[in-house]
């Protein structure tokens, strides 16, 4: 019998820009909703949406169906699922987490064959829309799994996505997929502030240049979307530059690991981390621009 119209409970360990949002969407969508987080403001903007919030990760894992782990890397989703007063010890069999965080594929493979001991299904669903997307509940979610975790996550799914792209039953196949995406994510913000510089650099107004661009073949959605944060000086971190360190990090090593050549990824994570090494690792990721010398940027109020 089809799960689809159970009600569920629905949690997110991890409110940050993404987790937040995701979290706002299941609540708007009438699923009783659980948070998990450290951040106080995080936690009542939850709250002010008629969430609930959790103390520790044991007690989010006790309350919910459908867990949403959106931490930031392999060590923090081993940590809250699976390490000691983890989440995954506290769920019910048949129970399932989402294991949203851009990972290794062989390191996801081995948290999803820890979880199953514990008899909760298991799901490699990265994420991909950023944190308007997150919270208008219209995130890309690349998810690999049994059949049967789907099912029991699809209300949840409803809630927070716009497309769910079932990649098949092997654990990891969503992470390879979500590297890609990272890769050229990467490229192509490298690519657009490089682009950026270089016409700064060359006398062109900034604002005129990205009207054409935007407007010719040139164009990308990485262009489009982080290039006005160059021009208004606006890098407050809605994706920071250490998040495509450590991703285009993660791209390197499993290309390195099978002798797989990728010498654009290569680069952008040279100029990610030289911009990371400048200062700006927490900075928006528009601010590789910042890497080349000399070159005259927009600044507020100019």
């Amino acid at each position: 019998m089809s799960d689809q119209h159970v009600p569920i409970r629905a949690g997110v360990i991890g409110l940050g820009s993404m987790g937040l949002g995701m979290a706002l969407s299941l609540a708007r969508a009438g699923i009783e909703t659980w948070g998990c987080d450290l951040n106080p403001a995080a936690c009542k903007a939850l709250k002010g949406e008629g969430g609930h919030i959790a103390a520790s990760p044991a007690e989010i894992g006790s309350k919910v169906d459908v867990l949403f782990c959106v931490v930031v890397n392999m060590q923090q989703a081993e940590a809250v699922l699976a390490g000691a007063g983890g989440a995954v010890g506290a769920m019910a069999p048949g129970s399932v987490v989402i294991q949203c965080a851009t990972c290794a594929p062989d390191a996801v493979k081995a948290l999803a064959a820890e979880i199953a001991a514990s008899d909760v299904l298991f799901i490699d669903g990265p994420i991909s829309g950023g944190s308007a997307k997150a919270h208008a509940g219209q995130i890309t979610v690349m998810a690999s799994g049994p059949p049967a975790a789907f099912e029991r996550a699809r209300p949840a799914f409803d809630a927070v996505a716009a497309r769910v792209f079932n990649l098949g039953t092997e654990i990891g196949a969503g992470s390879q997929v979500k590297l890609v995406n990272q890769l050229l994510a990467g490229v192509h913000i490298a690519a657009a502030a490089e682009a950026m510089a270089y016409g700064i650099s060359g006398g062109c107004d900034p604002k005129a240049l990205f009207e054409v661009i935007t407007a010719s073949a040139g164009n990308s959605f990485m262009f489009e979307n982080r290039v006005p944060h160059i021009l208004e000086d606006d890098f407050a971190p809605r994706s920071a530059v250490d998040i495509f360190v450590k991703d285009l990090g993660l791209v390197h090593n499993s290309a390195l690991a099978r002798k797989f050549p990728l010498p654009l990824a290569a680069q952008a994570l040279t100029m990610f981390t030289q911009a990371s090494a400048m200062g700006l690792g927490r900075e928006d990721d528009a601010a590789v621009v910042k890497i080349f010398p000399g070159v005259d940027l927009p600044r507020k109020g100019n």
